[in-house]
């Protein structure tokens, strides 16, 4: 079907460099100084003394040089070669101007073996990825490792934008994935807030029932009392408890999953006394859980203390661990 309306304009249409003439009938072809070579004489208007020149019979070209064929003779100085047209290569579309490439005009697509878009470097500065402020006077740049490098490698985004306080990590295949950046979270404080009886000559669970804080939410303050931390790491806990005067041992010790895991604390007070310990633990599974739990053996029954300043049982991860 032929064309209906006005015919796009496709192809480098260019007028090439003046040429003065001289007495031989061949010439180079140049644009802005340099070489030009037109795909054929079909593509070429060539004015000659003011006469055009019929492509191929009057004029040849070869790479980047035009050859006259004169009826007679050679051309000499006194010779005009009034201009010289080139109206386009096939699909020839030349170097577009300034900003006028807009995104609705690119389609960069990427393979299984080549990049949609490539960022070159001279020869001498690495590969630049520049981006520009609203009002592109200035902007950040993403830079290609050094030639001496040698690197060749992909990084792969999450598919979230992470959470506050967290970090890109790879897997060291280049697969990216948010982590923790420390700022000793997550974390909780907990205390009780009413004493509670504990009998002599067993182990009982201290019902931390109140919080401070907890980032997390993963400190159970009513039901369980128990403490289920979701990130793995080293963590420092502390665990403490006032008792009433007692002259035997007292135990305070850190259970996981129910089973005894270390000691915060093995005294033997003569007064009322404030019992427990500090450690680091290596916390491995997100499915463990710790409570604490405590052991007196004065003969008889014996109360905790009660608000934040008697009783703590909290937790911090350590940043960088």
């Amino acid at each position: 079907m032929a064309f209906i309306g006005k015919q796009p304009t496709i192809g480098n249409f260019v007028k090439l460099d003046a040429i003065s003439t001289s007495s031989t009938n061949t010439y180079n072809l140049t644009l802005d100084s340099v070489a030009f070579s037109p795909e054929s004489p079909n593509h070429c208007l060539v004015s000659l003394n003011g006469v055009i020149q019929s492509p191929s019979t009057s004029f040849s070209i070869s790479g980047s040089t035009i050859t006259f064929i004169p009826s007679s003779g050679t051309l000499s100085s006194s010779d005009s070669i009034d201009f010289i047209m080139v109206y386009g290569n096939v699909l020839d579309l030349g170097v577009p101007s300034d900003a006028t490439v807009t995104n609705a005009k690119t389609n960069f697509v990427s393979t299984s073996s080549a990049a949609g878009l490539q960022i070159k470097g001279d020869g001498t500065t690495d590969g630049t990825l520049q981006l520009n402020c609203s009002q592109n006077s200035h902007g950040i740049k993403l830079k290609s490792p050094a030639h001496s490098a040698g690197a060749s490698y992909t990084l792969t985004f999450p598919t979230t934008d992470g959470n506050n306080e967290e970090f890109l990590q790879t897997n060291g295949s280049g697969v990216l994935t948010w982590a923790s950046a420390g700022g000793n979270a997550p974390s909780f404080s907990a205390y009780m807030n009413a004493a509670q009886t504990i009998s002599t000559g067993t182990h009982t669970k201290l019902n931390f029932n109140a919080e401070t804080y907890d980032t997390a939410g993963e400190f159970d303050h009513s039901t369980n009392y128990r403490w289920s931390p979701q990130t793995t790491g080293k963590y420092l806990v502390a665990g403490y408890t006032r008792l009433q005067a007692s002259d035997d041992e007292v135990w305070v010790q850190l259970r996981k999953n129910g089973s005894t895991y270390i000691t915060l604390a093995d005294t033997q007070p003569t007064a009322e006394w404030l019992t427990g310990g500090v450690r680091i633990i290596n916390h491995t599974s997100s499915s463990d859980y710790y409570e604490l739990w405590i052991y007196q053996g004065s003969g008889g029954n014996l109360n905790t203390g009660a608000q934040i300043e008697n009783t703590e049982f909290s937790a911090f991860k350590l940043g960088g661990v």
